[in-house]
């Protein structure tokens, strides 16, 4: 059965001209036909514009047992322009029970998918500024969404991607270079390999 990866960011998307994407690794790593409708820009809560820059949109359609998602950081913009608690409670609230991130997620586990929610990594360009923070927040809260939805997993791109090693990101130093991609598509393969016998 296929294993279908719905992103939603430029952090999935980057690599994808060189076939060197997330998608691209995940489907080498699973040995199955991974789809990639990820672009970037795309926001969760519509922020950035309607239509396919609106990932609730771009995972509508689909009809998956595995959908990847990621998002939030163009929601609260570059830079963290709209990083305040206003937004973020707006994607997710502490207890990681509402918001439009859940309200997402609970769409695609309602169609029948599993998801797997992939966390942030941070960047060297907003190590150590209020985007680290906010996000930091952020992953408690989707922590918290991830242990009460059953069929949600939650894989942290921070454990394969050290902010440290410049190896792992593009010149822009926020996106991933094509060893970072691979990484990020080995993590998502393993935790998706523990959870479906049929995939390992």
């Amino acid at each position: 059965m296929p294993a279908w990866s719905s992103r939603a960011i430029s952090v999935m998307a980057w690599n994808r001209v060189e076939g060197a994407s997330v998608a691209d690794g995940l489907s080498r790593a699973l040995d199955v036909p991974v789809g990639d409708v990820s672009l970037p820009y795309a926001s969760v809560s519509g922020v950035t514009g309607a239509g396919p820059l609106n990932i609730a949109r771009q995972v509508g359609g689909l009809d998956a047992p595995w959908v990847v998602v990621n998002g939030g950081a163009n929601d609260l913009g570059i830079g963290c322009g709209r990083a305040n608690q206003g937004m973020l409670e707006a994607l997710i609230t502490p207890d990681g029970s509402k918001g439009a991130i859940p309200n997402l997620v609970r769409g695609l586990t309602a169609r029948g998918s599993r998801v797997v929610w992939a966390d942030y990594y941070t960047s060297p360009k907003f190590a150590g500024t209020a985007c680290a923070r906010l996000y930091a927040d952020m992953e408690q809260r989707l922590g918290r969404m991830a242990a009460i939805m059953p069929a949600v997993l939650m894989v942290d791109m921070g454990d394969v991607i050290a902010t440290s090693d410049p190896a792992m990101f593009d010149s822009d130093r926020i996106h991933p270079s094509p060893e970072g991609s691979r990484r990020i598509a080995a993590l998502v393969a393993e935790a998706i390999r523990a959870a479906d016998p049929t995939l390992r």
